[in-house]
């Protein structure tokens, strides 16, 4: 088996501040009839949006927050170097969509750069070291994907082989808390042997969020605009806002599963037991990004460096280093021990950054830090969490979650059964939920003038895009 980025890395996910009602994001009234609503401006979203508007069916998108992009946004303010405070990567450079429409709307998008490493105590692990590492990690996933072909879908936790030795916190780490936000004892074994392997991670220099803005640049987007209530008893739908009701044909929902299970959209009548049993299942779980601008290169590490250590325990963390050749770094808190640190705050979080790195590469590195952020997914209401991960005995409710319920059509990473918590899931499922609901009304409106939506093309001026090269690692939504 050949560890992947995947295996190292996850979807990561951040904070979306709370708006003010009544923004638009192409400035103008909040229309009252469509022939399809979008609920949710993330990368689902902006898929759906985009492939009604090339049938030439009228759209209005409806976002609770304030800006396009959901669990992709990009900082640019904050540090010297864009920060994805949400998911960073892309994957599947030879049939994801994104990436040749992110580089015809100007943006550098290119395999990210990323050296890994394994630090035990206060040194890098030898080549024999890091050997026994991966051979663990190769068992553990083996045996995971064994189970998966059982009839029962049990914990990933329960079938992991019992003489992993020192190396056991650090593969339930990397597979478990790392890959889906959530310790292996509350992953099933089916969902994780299922979920689609990347050997090479797709960045944008500019940060995902921006890629994800970008390409609902053309799409009209009703900002910090919730839909409050969704009505579906008869043949059409309607969205009730803040801003005033929109009667259509058909709605997609592209909120998280976490959001859809708190019944924070009321329906009328009541979505089925079926679809909201389906959504716990799928529940998400915790991630978190704890970002640190350092003076100088205290660490000692390369540009987009990723470090993990050999851990005996959960409380633990995933570094990515000097991003972008800047002074930023960022530690990836996930899992139990995750969601217990953020919601301990903001003070905690660094404070538990700064300990985590002085462990690693020495007290001196406490004193280097300039500027710090922190991401707290688990509070965000538009969100409630990280990505998308079933249950044990949970993996059949991702095709009962995208199963359509009259006129109301379901999408995003949760339902899709092999690229849950990736943004590129997520964008496929829009795109497939939209088919289905165009199907719904008719198809498109003049088949003759059908056209593909043209992502826009920046008038900034662009910047050269520094030199690349492949990792064999990988993982996000």
């Amino acid at each position: 088996m050949t560890m992947t980025r995947r295996d190292f890395l996850s979807a990561s996910v951040a904070l979306a501040m709370p708006p003010a009602l009544g923004a638009r994001a192409w400035g103008a009234p909040l229309p009252r009839e469509a022939d399809i609503v979008v609920i949710g401006a993330g990368a689902a979203g902006i898929a759906a949006a985009r492939r009604i508007q090339a049938a030439n069916r009228k759209v209005i998108v409806v976002e609770a927050a304030s800006q396009i992009g959901g669990r992709c946004l990009t900082d640019t303010t904050t540090f010297e170097a864009p920060f994805d405070r949400g998911a960073r990567w892309l994957q599947n450079s030879d049939t994801n969509p994104m990436i040749k429409l992110g580089r015809s709307a100007g943006l550098d998008i290119s395999p990210a750069p990323l050296g890994q490493k394994i630090r035990i105590g206060r040194r890098n692990a030898r080549a024999g070291e890091t050997e026994e590492f991966l051979a663990a990690l190769v068992r553990a996933n083996r045996a995971i994907d064994d189970a998966a072909r059982g009839r029962a879908d049990i914990s990933c936790a329960s079938v992991l082989p019992k003489d992993l030795g020192d190396w056991a916190g650090t593969v339930e780490f990397v597979l478990g808390a790392d890959f889906a936000g959530k310790d292996l004892k509350d992953i099933s074994a089916i969902d994780k042997a299922r979920a689609h392997d990347h050997n090479v991670a797709i960045a944008c220099r500019q940060g995902l969020g921006t890629l994800v803005a970008r390409l609902g640049g053309d799409v009209p987007v009703a900002l910090s605009t919730p839909a409050n209530r969704v009505s579906w008893s008869g043949r059409d739908v309607m969205v009730e806002t803040p801003a005033g009701k929109i009667a259509a044909r058909a709605a997609i929902i592209t909120v998280s599963s976490n959001v859809l299970a708190a019944g924070n959209i009321k329906f009328t009548p009541d979505l089925p037991k079926r679809q909201l049993d389906a959504a716990a299942k799928l529940s998400l779980g915790s991630y978190d990004h704890i970002a640190l601008q350092l003076s100088g290169n205290p660490l000692g590490l390369a540009r987009d460096d990723v470090i993990i250590e050999q851990s005996n325990s959960t409380r633990t963390a995933l570094l990515f280093a000097d991003i972008g050749s800047s002074s930023l770094c960022v530690i990836d808190v996930a899992g139990s021990f995750g969601r217990d640190l953020s919601a301990q705050g903001e003070a905690a979080m660094v404070a538990f950054a700064s300990e985590w790195l002085a462990k690693l590469f020495g007290s001196e590195t406490a004193a280097a830090i300039r500027k710090t952020s922190v991401t707290r997914w688990n509070e965000a209401p538009f969100v409630l969490g990280a990505m998308s991960s079933a249950a044990p005995g949970g993996q059949p409710s991702r095709g009962i979650l995208k199963e359509p319920v009259g006129s109301l059509f379901f999408a995003g990473e949760a339902t899709h059964e092999t690229l849950w918590g990736t943004v590129d899931g997520a964008w496929e499922s829009g795109e497939r939920a939209a088919d289905a609901a165009l199907q719904k009304i008719g198809g498109p409106k003049d088949t003759s003038s059908v056209r593909a939506p043209q992502a826009r093309t920046p008038k900034p001026r662009r910047a050269a895009a520094p030199a690349r090269t492949a990792t064999p690692f990988s993982p996000i939504d």
